[in-house]
C-alpha cells in the first residue's frame, strides 16, 4: 500500500512538472555578484547558485534557462560571458548567452542518456575586457525522462529442471536493463510470465511455472512434470519499467525436463533360441532385446546384462552402445561331444541406479536356449612340443615316442613328419610311433643348446590335420678323448739356472660334464726329470724338476676328462729349454751374457765395442790392400794387359746363348777361374769385378736343401793329368749338389781347364789368325748387347 502511494506521489510530481513546463515561464533573475554594504567601501561575497533543471528532450528551443546580472557599480557596459563543456567545449553548441542581458538558453534539446549534467563558468566582463566580478559556476542538470524501454540481456534464455520436481524449484533467472535514470521510476523493472507452451503442444494446460517479477526467477508452481509427456517449455516473458506501469518489452525462455531413471529396461520378448558352432571361440551367437523410455543415450537409458547360470564361463554378453541390445558371444570353444545344449538366463538393469519414484518392479530377465552344432575337429596332439630325452648314441630302431595324437570325432589318423633336417627320425603312418633312424650326432648345426627339432603332422579322415613340434633333448656321452695343446714350446732359463714352464691347455670335442675339467698326469716313467702342475680346470704347467741341459726333450704328458667313464690320452710334448729373450724366443750365449742380470760394467761394454771396431778396421783395409796389389796379367805374344781397362771385353766373359737364363740373365762370370790354380789368387775377400759377389761364393739356390755342405772353390788339381777325367766328373758331381750356384742350365765353369791345350786360347784377341780373315757383319744383326763387339771388329 506504501509503495503505491509512492508511485501515486511521483507520479503527481512529474505531472506537475510537465504542467509547470507547458506554462509560461517566469525567467528568475541571479545576481551572483550582489554587495553587501554602502558608499565606497563593500563586503564581496559570492553566492552558491543552485544547480539549474533542463528537460531532457525538451522540443521548445531555444529556451531560456537563467539570467545572471552584475550589480557592481559602473557607469559604462557590463559584457556577460559563459564557457565549459556545452558552450565552447565539448560537447559544443548545446548552451549560450547574451553578451548584454545575461540570458542563458539551450540551443537543442538535451539527451540525458548521453550527458546528464554541464559545470560553466559565468564571467563579467567591461568593454575593454577586463573582470568586473570574479567567475561564478553555473551547473545544468538534465532531467529525466521515461524514454528507453527495457531490454532482455538475451534474445533466448535457456534452462532445465528435473521431471517431477516439486513447487518452488528454482530453474533459471531472467535479465533486463533499462537505460533511463537508475534512480527513477523510469528504470525501475519489473518481470512477468505472458505466455507457456509445451513440446509436444497441448500436453500440459497448466501454468507450470511462475517468474519473481523484481530479481526475474523462474520457478516451478505446480507438480506434474514428467520428462515422458513434456519434453520442453517455451515460455513467453514481458518486462515494464516503471514499476509494471511504463513501457514493456518481451522475450522468450526455453526450459528443458531434464531425465531421472524412473523407468527400468525390460526385456521384448523374454526368450530366445540360438546356435553355436563348437570348437570355436570370441564370436557373436545372437542379439537379445530390451525397451526403456528413459532419455535415450543417458545413463537412465543404457542397458547392462548378466548371465546368471554360466559356472564355465563359456559364455559372455555385452551391451551394443547404439541400439542397447545384448550381444550374446562364445568366449571358450564347447565341445558337442560333452555337451549339446545350454539354457541361459539373462538379467538386465541400467547403468544408473533407478530413482526412487521409479515403479518397484522386478528384475527383467530372459532365457536363451543355445544349441552345440558339430563340425569335424582337428586332431589333436597330447603334447606340443612332444618332448623326448635320449643319449646322442641311441641305437636305430630305439622306440623314442608313442600315443602322441587322438580325434576328438574318433576318426582314423595318418602321421607323417613334415621337417627333420637330419633324418634321424622315422614314425609309422599308423600308430604314429616315433623311432630312431640312426644315432644322433650332438655337433650337427641343427642342435641348438642340446635340443634338435622336428616337425610331425596327424591327418584325419575329413583331411583336417595338424602339426607340432618334436622337440628331442639329446644328452651328452662322452665318446671323445681331450688332448693337448701346443705340442712343442720353449722352456726358459736364465744365467742364474732359473727355469720357467710350459703351460698346456686340454680340449675336448665332448661337451660337458663329459670334458672339463681335465687331469693332468706324467707316466711313471718320465716323472723323475718333470713334473705337471694343475693351474685350472683346462690348464696346467709343463716344468723340469732337474737342472737341464740346453736342447730339445720329447715328455710325455697324460689327460684325462671327467666323463663317466673318463677318457685318457697320451701325448709327447717337444720342450726345447734354452736362454731365452724378453720375448721368450732362444738366444745366442753371449747375447745371454750381455742381457743376464750379472751384467758388465759400462767401461768394459765401451772396451768391448772399440775392440770390435778396430777388427773391422783392419779387416776392411786388408781388402783394400788386396784389391789395390792384384796382379795383371799379360796376355802372351801381345804384351796387352788383361783387365786394367774397364772397357776391356777380355775382362770378363759374358755368357749369351744359354738355354734357361733368359733375357735378365746378364751376370758375368769372373774370368779368373779359368786361371790356372797355382796363380789363382788365394785372398778369400776379394770381389768379382762385375757382379759384387764374393769369390767362391755363388748366389744362394731357391730350389736346393740347405742342409747340403758347399764345395771348397778353388780345388787342388790333380797331379797326375791322366786323372782330369775324373778330377772333372767330381767337379760336376760337387756342383750338381752345390746349393749355391743359379739354377740355369747352363755350362759349369771350373777352376781349371788344364794347361798344354792344343785348343789354345778362347780370346780371339790371343787368336793365331788375323781379324782380316773373317766377316764379322753377322754381329751386327745380334742386337744391342753385341754392338760393342760388333765396332770392335768392324774393319772400316
Amino acid at each position: 500500500m506504501a509503495r503505491r502511494v509512492l508511485i501515486t506521489c511521483v507520479l503527481a510530481a512529474v505531472i506537475c512538472q510537465l504542467r509547470a513546463a507547458e506554462e509560461p515561464k517566469h525567467i528568475q533573475e541571479i545576481h551572483p555578484w550582489r554587495n553587501q554594504g554602502k558608499g565606497m567601501v563593500r563586503v564581496k561575497r559570492d553566492w552558491i547558485i543552485p544547480p539549474i533543471r533542463v528537460l531532457e528532450n525538451s522540443k521548445q528551443v531555444p529556451e531560456n534557462l537563467v539570467q545572471i546580472k552584475s550589480d557592481k557599480i559602473f557607469t559604462g557596459e557590463v559584457i556577460y560571458k559563459l564557457e565549459g563543456p556545452g558552450v565552447d567545449q565539448a560537447p559544443k553548441n548545446f548552451f549560450e548567452i547574451d553578451d548584454k542581458t545575461g540570458m542563458i538558453r539551450s540551443k537543442r534539446p538535451l539527451d540525458r542518456e548521453k550527458y546528464s549534467s554541464f559545470t560553466l563558468k559565468a564571467f563579467a566582463l567591461s568593454p575593454s575586457g577586463e573582470r568586473l566580478e570574479n567567475p561564478t559556476t553555473i551547473e545544468i542538470v538534465v532531467l529525466d525522462q521515461n524514454d528507453n524501454r527495457p531490454a532482455f540481456t538475451q534474445k533466448q534464455f535457456t534452462g532445465a529442471v528435473s521431471e517431477f520436481s516439486v513447487p518452488g524449484t528454482s530453474v533459471m533467472s531472467v535479465t533486463a536493463t533499462d537505460a533511463d535514470d537508475p534512480t527513477t521510476e523510469n528504470a525501475f523493472l519489473s518481470y512477468s510470465i505472458i505466455g507457456q507452451e509445451s513440446i509436444p503442444a497441448n500436453a500440459v494446460t497448466k501454468t507450470m511455472f511462475g517468474i519473481n517479477n523484481e530479481t526475474g526467477t523462474i520457478y516451478t508452481r505446480d507438480v506434474g512434470l514428467d520428462r515422458e509427456v513434456v519434453k520442453t517449455f517455451k515460455l513467453k516473458l514481458q518486462v515494464a519499467d516503471m514499476g509494471g506501469m511504463g513501457l514493456t518489452s518481451e522475450g522468450v525462455a526455453i526450459i528443458h525436463v531434464s531425465d531421472i531413471n524412473n523407468h527400468a529396461p525390460q526385456f521384448s520378448p523374454n526368450s530366445y533360441k540360438m546356435t553355436a558352432v563348437e570348437n570355436r571361440r570370441n564370436y557373436e551367437i545372437g542379439r537379445v532385446n530390451v525397451t526403456d523410455i528413459d532419455d535415450r543415450g543417458t545413463g537412465n537409458w543404457e542397458a547392462r546384462y548378466f548371465i546368471s547360470n554360466d559356472p564355465y564361463r563359456n559364455f559372455a554378453i555385452t551391451t551394443d552402445a547404439a541400439t542397447n541390445q545384448g550381444i550374446l558371444m562364445v568366449v571358450q570353444p564347447l565341445d558337442y561331444e560333452a555337451q549339446i545344449e545350454y539354457t541361459l538366463i539373462l538379467a538386465v538393469e541400467n547403468i544408473n541406479p533407478l530413482s526412487s519414484k521409479a515403479p518397484n518392479l522386478p528384475v527383467s530377465t530372459a532365457t536363451v536356449l543355445v544349441t552345440v552344432v558339430n563340425e569335424n575337429e582337428a586332431p589333436r596332439f597330447r603334447e606340443d612340443p612332444i618332448q623326448i630325452a635320449v643319449p646322442e648314441s641311441v641305437a636305430p630302431g630305439t622306440l623314442l615316442k608313442s600315443n602322441i595324437a587322438f580325434d576328438p570325432d574318433n576318426s582314423d589318423l595318418r602321421y607323417e613328419i613334415s621337417r627333420d633336417p637330419e633324418r634321424w627320425l622315422e614314425i609309422n603312418r599308423n600308430t604314429g610311433e616315433i623311432t630312431a633312424r640312426r644315432s644322433f650326432n650332438m655337433r650337427s648345426q641343427h642342435v641348438r643348446n642340446n635340443i634338435y627339432a622336428a616337425i610331425v603332422k596327424v591327418t584325419d579322415a575329413g583331411g583336417v590335420s595338424t602339426t607340432a613340434t618334436v622337440a628331442i633333448t639329446l644328452t651328452e656321452i662322452n665318446d671323445f678323448p681331450p688332448h693337448l695343446f701346443p705340442l712343442s714350446g720353449t722352456v726358459c732359463r736364465d744365467t742364474r739356472r732359473v727355469i720357467s714352464g710350459l703351460v698346456l691347455t686340454a680340449e675336448d670335442d665332448d661337451l660337458p660334464p663329459q670334458a672339463a675339467p681335465f687331469i693332468f698326469e706324467m707316466p711313471l716313467d718320465v716323472s723323475v726329470n718333470w713334473t705337471v702342475i694343475q693351474v685350472n680346470d683346462t690348464h696346467a704347467v709343463l716344468q723340469p724338476l732337474v737342472e737341464l741341459e740346453d736342447g730339445q726333450y720329447a715328455v710325455t704328458v697324460m689327460v684325462s676328462d671327467s666323463g663317466s667313464p673318463p677318457f685318457s690320452a697320451y701325448s709327447q710334448i717337444n720342450v726345447t729349454v734354452c736362454l731365452c729373450d724378453a720375448f721368450g724366443d732362444c738366444k745366442s750365449e753371449a747375447g745371454a751374457v750381455f742381457a743376464s742380470s750379472v751384467g758388465i760394467s759400462f767401461i768394459a761394454l765401451i772396451i768391448i765395442m772399440a775392440s770390435i771396431a778396430l777388427l773391422l778396421l783392419l779387416l776392411l783395409l786388408a781388402v783394400v790392400v788386396t784389391s789395390c796389389g792384384r796382379r795383371h796379367h799379360i796376355k802372351k805374344g801381345t804384351g796387352l794387359l788383361v783387365g786394367d781397362s774397364e772397357d776391356d771385353i777380355r775382362d770378363n766373359v759374358l755368357n749369351y746363348n744359354e738355354q734357361g737364363g733368359g733375357e735378365e740373365d746378364e751376370n758375368a762370370f769372373n774370368i779368373d777361374l779359368l786361371w790356372s790354380p797355382l796363380d789363382a789368387p788365394t785372398t778369400p775377400t776379394s770381389y768379382y769385378p762385375a757382379s759384387g759377389v764374393p769369390r767362391g761364393k755363388q748366389p744362394v739356390r731357391k730350389d736346393a736343401p740347405h742342409n747340403l755342405p758347399s764345395p771348397t772353390y778353388p780345388r787342388r788339381p790333380p797331379a797326375d793329368p791322366t786323372d782330369i777325367e775324373d778330377y772333372i766328373s767330381d767337379g760336376l758331381e760337387a756342383a750338381d749338389k752345390d746349393p749355391n750356384v743359379p739354377p740355369y742350365d747352363t755350362a759349369l765353369i771350373y777352376d781349371y781347364e788344364g794347361e798344354g791345350s792344343l785348343s789354345g786360347s778362347l780370346s780371339s784377341i790371343a787368336s793365331g789368325s788375323s781379324d782380316g780373315d773373317q766377316d764379322y757383319d753377322y754381329l751386327n744383326d745380334w742386337g744391342p748387347r753385341f754392338q760393342k763387339l760388333a765396332n770392335m771388329y768392324d774393319p772400316r
